[in-house]
């Protein structure tokens, strides 16, 4: 099974165990078991978390998602019998937890600043009392997913206590309202063979497996999210799947952060998976200070955040996307929207493949496993606009950072994320260097959802919106061709018309593509500016085509400085006052007039 180095072998209760002695986080049981695929279970004295990852008539084997140094040949393994699951209930929202849901804000104040081995801090407080509201009677009949009481987990964020999925039957008993604990028993539900089930305010469920909806729903609404390259040109649907790619300094972390401050979620999962500390130090930092756009509250009142950093267990890794995919359904079923950031499924992957090494599998493309397409599969279906089992309408959508090493985007992550996302945000080398934030290549980013989004767009963002949104990538585009020219042989060859769509495209990139996170009134902007800024983009260059058309030079049109200044439009207009571009367009009129005579 494993190297010639790690032949460390003891027989406790006819149950042999090896353990890799290169402080891996395998560990091989030989002999029979009674324990089954997939279960959880505490290995070792510590108790560190494990889970079954392979059996045989011989020998099982368990990864470990701590570390196992110290740990001895002979030690007990001991069952749960169940899988590994996420405990679903009030007080996830404002928490931070690590990769298999354990708080880290309660493990630094019981045991200090590290993580200790074997620590079995509870997921959820379980002293804390909730303000319950019952939302059931006596003789009321209950099914999968119906709600049956709620209480407020933050001043935005309502919570609903659910009926497990498969579950059904008669309301015998009912707690009256009041302040009860995660685990006190509030309604009491008798199935139809006659068995009582104590209803809680929480429940468990396996992270791996996709809590059950009444159907899916076709995604016909976007995520806005107030970045105009994402909103106008590459939208998201709610519940769709999109990847960020990008090497290293291109900003992948950056745009996560402003998609989860900003974007129209009801609930934001920020799973920082393989990710640098200090990395998720800024995030806690940013998000506690910042206030939600739509509530005036902190963001925090809407935000979960998994912090799975380098230095953690490798292992681990491969739990905490599963654990942040769960929470988030848990929100979508109860009829909220919810987003899940994924930063970056690399370093998930990157867990699958040291894994795998350890079981000895054949290794495919560049050492990942053979499945790992299967598993990306799974993960990003998982997103969706569905209508849930109490027939409430929920999202969960999914954007996963991927970090391709030296921006190889033939890479396999990159390469199989592109075959189960619909949107493509590319981000790119140069761009980032050069200080265009967000990075994302205009040219091969896409976005598969706007057919979809179209007829809503007309209704919500004007009649206008996409016809404009067409016109400024078919310029992008032409610029695109025209830069092969200028590279060889210059701008000056070019005829006037052409110089004006060169003109225009970097009034395009700069003053519209290009966002300041950093700018108050740049950092979130509403779709009606967007709109408003692309129609005055568009007619300066319907007004300056007359002009050329007249055989006027476009070196009289320049020195007019109407292009730098509407660069600077998305600095000089505040989110709020939309009538100031009226003002714009009687200047470009003005200005261009005795060029029109």
């Amino acid at each position: 099974m494993f190297t010639n180095d790690i032949h460390h072998l003891i027989t406790i209760n006819n149950i042999a165990i090896f353990i890799n002695s290169d402080e891996t986080v395998t560990v091989t049981i030989k002999g029979k078991t009674g324990l089954s695929m997939m279960e959880m279970v505490h290995v070792g004295n510590d108790h560190l978390v494990g889970e079954i990852i392979r059996m045989d008539e011989e020998l099982t084997t368990i990864q470990v998602y701590e570390e196992t140094t110290g740990l001895k040949p002979g030690e007990p393994v001991y069952a749960t019998g169940g899988a590994m699951f996420a405990t679903l209930g009030p007080g996830i929202i404002r928490n931070i937890f690590d990769g298999i849901e354990r708080p880290l804000s309660a493990i630094a104040e019981h045991n200090g600043a590290f993580i200790s081995k074997g620590c079995a801090e509870s997921a959820l407080d379980e002293e804390r009392e909730w303000q319950v509201n019952m939302l059931v009677k006596p003789g009321d009949r209950l099914k999968g997913g119906d709600v049956y009481g709620e209480c407020p987990e933050t001043p935005v964020v309502k919570h609903r206590f659910m009926v497990p999925p498969g579950l059904e039957g008669e309301v015998t008993e009912v707690k009256p309202d009041g302040k009860y604990k995660i685990n006190d028993t509030i309604v009491t539900l008798k199935d139809k063979k006659g068995n009582a089930h104590e209803l809680t305010l929480c429940q468990r469920w396996p992270i791996r497996i996709p809590r059950p909806v009444s159907r899916r729903l076709p995604a016909q609404r976007p995520l806005i999210t107030g970045q105009r390259v994402i909103d106008t040109l590459f939208p998201i649907a709610k519940g769709g799947a999109a990847a960020i790619p990008g090497g290293f300094g291109t900003g992948k972390t950056m745009t996560q952060h402003q998609l989860a401050k900003w974007c129209d979620a009801d609930i934001i999962i920020y799973v920082g998976c393989g990710e640098r500390g200090n990395e998720m130090t800024q995030a806690l930092k940013e998000f506690g200070e910042i206030s939600d756009p739509r509530t005036g509250k902190p963001l925090t009142d809407r935000t979960v955040l998994i912090a799975n950093t380098s230095n953690m267990p490798v292992a681990a890794r491969e739990a905490s996307i599963y654990t942040g995919i769960t929470l988030a359904e848990y929100y979508r079923d109860m009829g909220y929207h919810t987003a899940i950031m994924a930063d970056s499924t690399s370093r998930w992957a990157e867990a699958l493949r040291e894994i795998s090494g350890r079981l000895e599998e054949m290794p495919a493309d560049e050492g990942f496993p053979a499945y790992l397409p299967s598993r990306l599969s799974e993960f990003y279906e998982r997103a969706g606009y569905v209508k849930n089992l109490n027939g409430t309408e929920g999202s969960i959508t999914i954007i996963g950072a991927v970090s391709p090493q030296g921006s190889d985007f033939s890479e396999p992550v990159t390469q199989n994320t592109k075959r189960f996302t619909r949107c493509f945000w590319a981000l790119d080398k140069s761009l980032a260097y050069a200080r265009h934030y967000p990075a994302i290549n205009w040219n091969t980013s896409y976005s598969e959802y706007v057919n979809d989004l179209s007829a809503w767009y007309y209704d919500n963002a004007g009649p206008e919106f996409m016809n404009y949104r067409d016109e400024l990538c078919s310029i992008l585009l032409e610029e695109n061709s025209l830069m092969e020219i200028v590279k060889l042989i210059g701008a000056d060859v070019l005829p006037d018309d052409q110089k004006l769509v060169m003109e225009v495209a970097r009034v395009i990139r700069v003053g519209f593509l290009q966002q300041n996170a950093f700018h108050k009134e740049d950092t979130y902007v509403p779709l009606a500016k967007q709109m408003k800024m692309m129609e005055i983009i568009l007619y300066l260059y319907h007004k300056c085509r007359e002009v050329v058309a007249k055989q006027v030079p476009i070196s009289k049109i320049t020195k007019l400085g109407l292009f730098d200044k509407l660069v600077k439009i998305k600095y000089d207009v505040p989110n709020d006052r939309l009538d100031m571009f009226d003002g714009y367009r009687t200047e470009i009129d003005k200005a261009l007039a005795p060029l029109l005579r």
